[in-house]
């Protein structure tokens, strides 16, 4: 049901561009800077642009800058713009590396939703957003009460790490779509803690917009942009799964994981000391705390270091 309310909308968002309108992107990112291309409004999107200046640019975008502006790659441009493109390459990666977490997490509720098929309901809660620093991505839920008393074993969490792998194999794109309340509200109306999210976001979102993406059938709320394909994971563990205390009278699971992208691969010493950590619980609010807190020493570093330059200099 949510896949085809989903693909309704993205329908009617696209007829409001009856006529082919041609708008100008000027790319400004290192390779090529100056580059025009003319593309069609509402149309073509970022990854349309790089197709025309090499794979390379394919492969390697996550993310786009759109007048400064975080863009998807798969999300239309809707005016003309200045364009760069964004890479886990990059001096500055942290937004490239939270739409990673972000891609990750929805591929684990994904899974999760569908890992006891017909027999037993999964109800999403939502994917709460943790910083890359906290070591694990998470996805909250709701069993079955059935299961109140089942606990994930070793070998669940590898199944749940299986089906991932397939979708990672299946090389899906992220589909962005942002949609006006009311037409989130009916994709997930049979699930109230979407429906709570949807009014929390309405109320902070200046323009009253609720970002959805899809990948394959599955549709979800996302806090921001995402990875253009599944297929840019490379490595990738579901590593936990444990109750949350909570105010709600259902008993609530979160499910954490592990992946790096394939522009990253770890050699497996490392990746061990990784999924060590990311077993370990993760409470948001301390997750959150914590990577501030290093950003301000990141900061203090940097400054500290001009400072020291300056004084060389000198």
């Amino acid at each position: 049901m949510r896949n085809e309310l989903f693909t309704k909308e993205k329908e009617r968002q696209l007829s409001l561009y009856p006529r082919i309108e041609k708008i100008e992107v000027k790319y400004v990112g290192v390779s090529h800077p100056g580059t025009l291309f003319i593309m069609n409004k509402g149309l073509s999107t970022p990854y349309s642009c790089a197709m025309h200046l090499s794979e390379l640019h394919c492969k390697k975008s996550v993310l786009a800058l759109v007048d400064g502006q975080l863009w998807d790659m798969y999300k239309p441009l809707t005016h003309s713009c200045e364009i760069q493109f964004l890479t886990f390459k990059d001096e500055d990666p942290e937004e490239v590396n939270q739409a990673y977490w972000r891609s990750c997490a929805m591929m684990l509720g994904c899974v999760l939703e569908e890992a006891f098929k017909d027999e037993y309901l999964v109800t999403l809660v939502k994917a709460p957003e943790v910083p890359v620093l906290s070591g694990a991505f998470c996805y909250d839920v709701i069993l079955d009460s059935r299961l109140d008393d089942w606990k994930p074993t070793e070998e669940s969490l590898r199944s749940f790490t299986k089906d991932v792998y397939k979708l990672i194999q299946k090389d899906l794109p992220f589909e962005p779509l942002d949609v006006d309340p009311k037409v989130a509200r009916e994709i997930f109306k049979h699930n109230k803690y979407k429906l709570e999210e949807i009014e929390q976001k309405a109320s902070q979102n200046s323009e009253g917009k609720i970002q959805l993406q899809r990948f394959g059938h599955f549709v979800d709320i996302t806090e921001g942009p995402h990875i253009p394909r599944t297929s840019f994971c490379h490595q990738y563990e579901v590593t936990a799964g444990y109750n949350l205390k909570s105010s709600q009278p259902e008993l609530i699971r979160r499910f954490q994981g592990l992946s790096v992208p394939v522009a990253l691969k770890l050699h497996h010493s490392v990746w061990h000391r990784l999924w060590e950590r990311a077993k370990k619980p993760i409470t948001v609010k301390e997750a959150r705390h914590k990577s501030e807190k290093q950003k301000e020493e990141n900061t203090k570093d940097v400054k500290v270091g001009n400072h020291t330059s300056s004084a060389e200099s000198a």
